[in-house]
């Protein structure tokens, strides 16, 4: 799923839509501005045949043209998966621990609250000289964040990275960033305009969001958000495929299909 109105960050190597042909050019110096860095130039020797054989393996050709991450905290696990247009069929690739945590299931909605956020972000940007050996940065806070959280200081920063330190982060381990940071520069590099990672507190099923309920009693608040969230979870699970994801005025994510490729107007 696709968050129309992202938070635009003026960083390293930052994903910014654009046009076509200004995409595609784009996607070409990111590629070989990522390879002048020694980090990506060991993922990409290291990673590249294994990423290969895994695509291939579920049928897709090398690379795909698109790629969801999906981050479930209380399961740790961050799931990989991979399609031949932005529109789907999405397969599942493989899936990473999580290995370091901070805060507690729910959003985060303020500075300081080491909280790891949830909802509907993309990837916006590359640092290939993280102090977590790579790094890409996840695009909080969004529209829904700002509607919902801290009017005053809403914190940023947060990343999916390597190492097994974290706060407010999402931690894979070195060996685990090198695949998914490097297969999200070759399928930005193919054209791709956006880096989609949803976040949820749990995985959404019936099941899992039953004992969210009762481990949350009297916290109804929150609870709705999940069910927000849940919403966009069951959508994509019928027919895994994306959808436009845009946050109304309230700061509720609302879905739709548009034009069939999982991008907003």
């Amino acid at each position: 799923m696709v968050l129309v109105a992202l938070a635009a960050t003026g960083a390293v190597c930052s994903l910014k839509t654009m046009g076509q042909g200004s995409a595609a050019r784009e996607s070409v110096s990111l590629r070989r501005q990522q390879l002048r860095y020694p980090r990506v130039r060991t993922a990409n020797r290291e990673k590249d045949g294994i990423l290969r054989k895994i695509a291939e393996g579920k049928g897709l050709k090398y690379p795909p043209r698109a790629i969801l991450l999906r981050a479930f905290k209380k399961e740790g696990v961050l799931e990989l998966w991979a399609a031949a247009s932005d529109a789907g069929p999405y397969v599942l690739l493989k899936s990473y621990g999580i290995c370091a945590t901070s805060g507690v299931l729910g959003p985060k909605r303020r500075f300081g609250d080491e909280q790891v956020p949830e909802g509907f972000y993309d990837l916006d940007w590359f640092n290939p000289q993280s102090a977590f050996f790579l790094s890409m940065h996840i695009s909080y806070p969004n529209a829904a964040d700002r509607v919902l959280g801290s009017q005053t200081n809403l914190g940023g920063d947060i990343f999916l990275h390597g190492n097994c330190a974290s706060i407010g982060c999402i931690p894979i381990t070195d060996d685990g960033i090198k695949e998914v940071y490097w297969l999200a520069v070759l399928v930005r590099d193919g054209g791709a305009k956006h880096l989609p990672i949803q976040i949820f507190p749990a995985r959404m099923d019936a099941r899992g969001f039953r004992e969210l309920e009762k481990s949350h009693l009297g916290q109804s608040g929150l609870v709705a958000f999940w069910g927000n969230l849940k919403e966009g979870y069951d959508r994509f699970e019928k027919e895994h495929r994306l959808e436009v994801v845009r946050a109304g005025k309230d700061g509720r994510y609302e879905f739709s299909r548009e034009s069939g490729n999982g991008k907003g107007r």
